[in-house]
């Protein structure tokens, strides 16, 4: 009996409540937005589109294989953002907010603490050297150095 109730999943339900005016609009935005979807699929991903002009935009854009390593590499570039080390890539500036960086650096650390054992050699030695860096950063920027 117990593995019917595993087999089964979980079912989602919506329980909120609309006109009938408001629920022909949701299913014409639906549908206008599956058309646009669709229009899109059938461009080429590395062909400019007509509204793109020359460049492509950031969904175009391929974006790096998800593993350990990007994870890391992720969070460590989000930690020397906050850290001052290098500017945000949205306003090219530069600010500090210890706080954050010392959050995701226990992060990193409650990683590789939970994942002991786990990861391969290279993983392991990215995971050490990386908190091992922003851990000095960290204590030159809170000492005021």
């Amino acid at each position: 009996m117990a593995e019917k109730e595993d087999d089964k999943g979980f079912v989602v339900k919506d329980k909120r409540r609309f006109t009938s005016e408001e629920e022909s609009g949701k299913e014409k935005q639906a549908e206008s937005e599956a058309a646009g979807k669709e229009e899109k699929s059938e461009q080429r991903p590395h062909e400019p589109g007509p509204e793109t002009g020359a460049g492509q935009t950031e969904r175009e854009r391929p974006l790096p294989e998800i593993s350990m390593a990007t994870f890391i590499f992720s969070l460590s570039s989000s930690a020397l953002v906050l850290l001052g080390e290098i500017p945000e890539p949205e306003t090219n500036q530069t600010h500090i907010d210890l706080g954050l960086a010392k959050q995701i650096i226990d992060t990193l650390g409650m990683l590789e603490e939970k994942t002991k054992g786990n990861l391969d050699k290279d993983e392991e030695q990215l995971l050490k050297s990386v908190l091992y860096d922003l851990r000095m950063r960290y204590v030159q920027k809170s000492s005021g150095k």
